[in-house]
This record gives structure tokens, C-alpha cells and sequence, in this order.
């Protein structure tokens, strides 16, 4: 039986709805406006989540926008902590989020190569080893001793990608990523990702794209509001999200 490597148990998340300070500026025009605070001086990210991820699983989470599914790989992986409930892993974990997250617009390609990899916890010599098998898969030859700041988003991305899956986390959490590049990048980055899953890796990806979900992953969930309304076999949870089926979530209310 593959052992747990991530075990989200009971997790709600507040965040602010308002700043938490105010400059002089912002008081004088709150005052002049009268501007009421809302009821709720707290949005719930996240309410009462609780998940398991196993060993060699490639997990997907789909969802609306703002529907929590960043929150939570953020709770996962350490950034932020819940205000009731936990989150453990067990392992080394990378998150790859965003467009160029770690990196620096003003050093080169392969300076950042190296940048990305210490933030990762991973010496010179072990970047060393890996920085030609990284140059080869980001496809960047001919920019690589070039300054961030001039390449575009797509090829940041497919740069760190390419760094976080040639180091090979125990854990790897993907929000929002393998959408850049041309139709043969992304067939590569579905190849090394299950490449890691076979060296009994975990792999989190969140996508909107339904179709890459389907193909790659052992399994989904519907996040929905900070709260998990759909979970189990591909087809079946984007049926609910496509509202072909009823969800879980729903009915389990209904009967309350």
C-alpha cells in the first residue's frame, strides 16, 4: 500500500477582507466617504478541507476562479498557515506557481538556473550536474546566458518548470504551468512528469484545462467555494463540474 505524503486534515483558512493597516491618505478619504466596514470582516479561503495524497499519484484540481484551489497548494506547501486544522508532508516538496516565481530579471537564464536551485535547497555541484540536462528540456539554448527581463512569460515558465523537474522533489505541487509553449513542450512536460510519478514521486497539478486533467491525472477534485465538493475519478468529477451530475457536497446539505 503507497504510503501518504501529504494529509490535509480539518483545514479552514481566513484571509482579510480589508487592509490591515491604513495610511493617512487612505483614513482621510474612509472618513470623508463614510465608507461602513463590511459584517464580515474575514473572507473563508478555505473551510474545513480534508484530503489525502499518496505515494505515486498525479492528483488534479480543478475549480472557478477563486474557488481555493491556489490557497490550498499554498497551505500544502508551507506559505500559508491555516487558522484551524493542518497540513503535513513528507518529503521534499517544490511548488512551481506562477511565472518565474524565485527568479531574478536581471540575471541571466543560467545564473537563474542556479538561483532557483539553491532556493530549492540544492547545492552549486548538484546544479552543476543538472544545468545541460536543464538548458536541453527548457529547449532556451540560444537565450540561456541571457537576461530574464527579456524573455517572455511563456519561456520563464517553461525555464522553471524545467528546473524543478530535473532536481525530482519527493512532492511536486504545480499551480497553473503546463498551459505555455508550443504543442510539443507540453507533450514533454506530461512525459516528465510522469517520468517523476514513476520514480514514486507525488505530483498536485491545478489546470483549468479539463482535457490535460483527464489524460494525466489517477484522480480529481472539486474545490467550490473553500470546500471540497467533488472527489474520485476524473470523469466522474468533471461530470460534476460540468453539472452532469449532482455533487457530493450538495447532496450531503440537502440531507442535513
Amino acid at each position: 500500500m503507497s504510503r501518504t505524503t501529504i494529509k490535509v486534515e480539518n483545514v479552514t483558512l481566513r484571509f482579510p477582507r480589508q487592509r490591515v493597516t491604513l495610511g493617512t491618505i487612505e483614513r482621510s478619504l474612509v472618513n470623508l466617504l463614510k465608507i461602513r466596514a463590511h459584517k464580515a470582516s474575514y473572507y473563508t479561503a478555505l473551510k474545513d478541507v480534508s484530503l489525502e495524497f499518496k505515494e505515486g499519484e498525479i492528483v488534479g484540481i480543478i475549480g472557478k476562479n477563486g474557488a481555493g484551489k491556489s490557497t490550498l497548494l499554498r497551505v500544502i506547501s508551507g506559505i500559508y498557515r491555516p487558522d484551524e486544522g493542518h497540513s503535513r508532508t513528507a518529503g521534499q516538496l517544490t511548488l512551481l506557481a506562477g511565472l518565474g516565481v524565485g527568479f531574478n530579471v536581471n540575471l541571466s537564464g543560467r545564473e537563474n538556473v542556479y538561483l532557483y536551485g539553491s532556493i530549492l535547497g540544492n547545492s552549486r555541484e548538484v546544479m552543476d550536474g543538472l544545468i545541460d540536462p536543464i538548458i536541453e528540456f527548457s529547449e532556451l539554448h540560444d537565450f540561456i546566458d541571457q537576461p530574464l527581463r527579456t524573455y517572455s512569460s511563456g519561456m520563464r515558465a517553461r525555464l522553471g518548470f524545467s528546473v524543478a523537474s530535473a532536481i525530482r522533489p519527493d512532492i511536486l505541487l504545480i499551480d497553473e504551468v503546463l498551459g505555455v509553449g508550443d504543442t510539443e513542450f507540453k507533450e514533454k512536460s506530461k512525459v516528465k512528469i510522469q517520468e517523476m510519478v514513476d520514480q514514486s514521486g507525488t505530483v498536485v497539478i491545478v489546470s483549468h484545462s479539463l482535457q490535460l486533467l483527464r489524460v494525466m491525472c489517477d484522480r480529481l477534485i472539486m474545490i467550490r467555494d473553500g470546500q471540497v465538493a467533488a472527489e474520485g475519478d476524473p470523469e466522474d468529477v468533471i461530470d460534476v463540474y460540468m453539472g452532469r451530475a449532482p455533487s457530493p457536497l450538495d447532496v450531503a446539505q440537502e440531507e442535513t
